[in-house]
């Protein structure tokens, strides 16, 4: 069974026991997090695809933890104008692990 949910922005295809990163949300290790923006669920016959949401559908995941990604070098320069700036970037993150997919 498999489910499509929307959160940060972002739409994520999700099965059970899945880890994966998604933009930051409060909490703290250990802390269950229900996602109910479910846009399709699917894996047992037809799938049942929301307009825009599946009623009652929610998706549970366990907070594993709070990091940043890689960091990213952001670079200008305009030529033979001495114009340098140079920055960089760590996107903060949640790590969640899917435990349970409700398909309502």
């Amino acid at each position: 069974m498999f489910a499509v949910i929307k959160t940060g922005g972002k739409q994520y295809t999700v099965r059970k026991d899945d880890i994966f990163e998604i933009e930051k949300l409060e909490g703290s290790a250990g802390d269950t997090i229900a996602f109910d923006e479910v846009l399709m669920v699917g894996g047992e016959g037809a799938p049942k695809i929301g307009t825009p949401l599946v009623e009652g559908a929610s998706v549970s995941a366990e907070l594993v933890k709070q990091t940043r990604q890689a960091k990213i070098t952001v670079f200008k320069k305009k030529r033979r104008k001495n114009y340098r700036r140079k920055a960089g970037h760590k996107q903060q993150v949640t790590v969640v692990k899917i435990k349970e997919i409700a398909a309502g």
